[in-house]
């Protein structure tokens, strides 16, 4: 485990509220010590999605890129010194690659991780996580069963002010917690739902994958609609809370806080290809009495305790009352794993075969929020989830719901 991180208030409002976000680039620089060569010139890296999140998660020596959209994996290919692969199956086949970025729209993210553990290849992984509870847990049992390095791409884990939040939390610095606060942006309608020719270069087969088959509408076209279509995402409710909620189980643990009674309203629109849940409002109250709401808005976690509460985000990190962030955190007490860059924690972890900071354990257990609580909207009634048995109680549609069907030939 790491050692200090006690720093002043004065010392994190000196950083700047933009310094204190962690970098969405994945840079591995300054891993070297004392004659050893850096991280970067020993992993060999493929990158699974070139547009949008998945170009900018350059990290180690790339040596392949891979994407459905032609001119991206060219492109992004020819700047890296990289070869172009149309199809992930392909870059997965290499022998000459020991770990993969997987930066594609949301519904691939679990098959493809999955197909890497199976191949031998550790793993960064853009959040959210699955599509579904059921990929959820494939994942986390294909990761641990084949042996593999898994980081996901909650960067907030490599902020200094994050971490030091949730060990004032976790160290009782606000007493016995009582009630958690989580906001995150939201989703909303809209969307083209009029067929369209595919675009010359796109192979949409490969892009739909697991989806269900739909004409194309322009969806993979960019801007990010697709975040808002419940065929390849849960929206914002899981694809930006996955950074709140990360926040949220690296200060508290709920998956040892009893059963959960979930409730939930939400919208669902009834016109346009956007059909995520949105002006959600998800009210989970754990067995052991502490209450969780999570509702759109900012992108904020408050943990409010019986003597102060913290609030953390990627920008800022407050407190009442004040005094809480001088607060210095004793050797002896709990410390959390501390990371100063995300993409060299996972190239160091590649090397050392010890979890990096945003491990998979948590990843699910984040993701699970979303799921539960988009089930509760989509499902109109109160919910019981076992947190230890992974399942709803006495609600067997429910419990159906945890899988979705995939589009043959895509399985887990």
């Amino acid at each position: 485990m790491a050692g200090k991180s006690a720093m002043s208030r004065r010392g994190f409002l000196a950083l700047g509220g933009a310094g204190l976000v962690a970098p969405y680039a994945l840079t591995s620089g300054a891993l070297g010590a004392q004659g050893q060569p850096p991280a970067s010139d020993q992993v060999a890296v493929g990158m699974i999605g070139c547009g949008g999140r998945g170009g900018g998660l350059g990290c180690g020596r790339v040596l392949a890129v891979c994407d459905t959209w032609r001119n991206r994996r060219e492109n992004l290919a020819q700047r890296m010194g990289a070869t172009p692969h149309a199809d992930f199956r392909e870059l997965l086949d290499r022998k000459d690659l020991d770990a993969v970025t997987i930066g594609t729209p949301d519904h691939w993210h679990v098959p493809i991780a999955v197909a890497a553990a199976k191949a031998g290849k550790d793993m960064y992984v853009e959040k959210p996580l699955g599509v579904s509870i059921h990929e959820d847990l494939v994942c986390r049992q294909a990761v641990r069963r084949y042996g593999r390095i898994f980081q996901y791409g909650t960067q907030q884990r490599s902020s200094a002010h994050c971490r030091y939040g949730c060990e004032l939390v976790r160290n009782g610095r606000i007493g016995e917690v009582k009630e958690i606060i989580v906001i995150a942006p939201n989703s909303g309608p809209g969307g083209n739902t009029k067929p369209m020719p595919v675009p010359e270069g796109l192979d949409y087969d490969l892009w739909l994958g697991p989806a269900r088959w739909t004409p194309f509408t322009g969806c993979p076209l960019g801007g990010g609609n697709w975040y808002h279509c419940y065929d390849y995402a849960l929206g914002f409710i899981a694809g930006w809370g996955a950074h709140p909620l990360d926040i949220l189980v690296w200060g508290y643990d709920i998956h040892k806080a009893g059963i959960w009674e979930v409730e939930a309203t939400g919208k669902i629109a009834s016109e346009g290809r956007h059909d995520a849940v949105y002006d959600w409002d998800v009210r989970i109250t754990f067995g052991n009495g502490v209450r969780l709401r999570f509702t759109p808005g900012g992108d904020h976690t408050r943990f409010i305790g019986t003597q102060g509460w913290v609030g953390i985000s990627r920008g800022y990190l407050k407190a009442e009352p004040e005094e809480l962030l001088k607060s210095p955190i004793g050797p002896d007490e709990i410390h959390l794993p501390v990371s100063h860059s995300h993409g060299g924690n996972f190239l160091e972890a590649v090397r050392t075969r010890v979890d990096p900071v945003s491990f998979i354990e948590d990843a699910v257990r984040s993701d699970l929020v979303s799921h539960v609580g988009d089930l509760a909207v989509r499902l109109g009634r109160k919910l019981r989830w076992d947190p230890v048995k992974e399942q709803f109680l006495d609600d067997p549609d429910a419990n159906r719901l945890m899988r979705r069907p995939m589009r043959e030939p895509w399985a887990l």
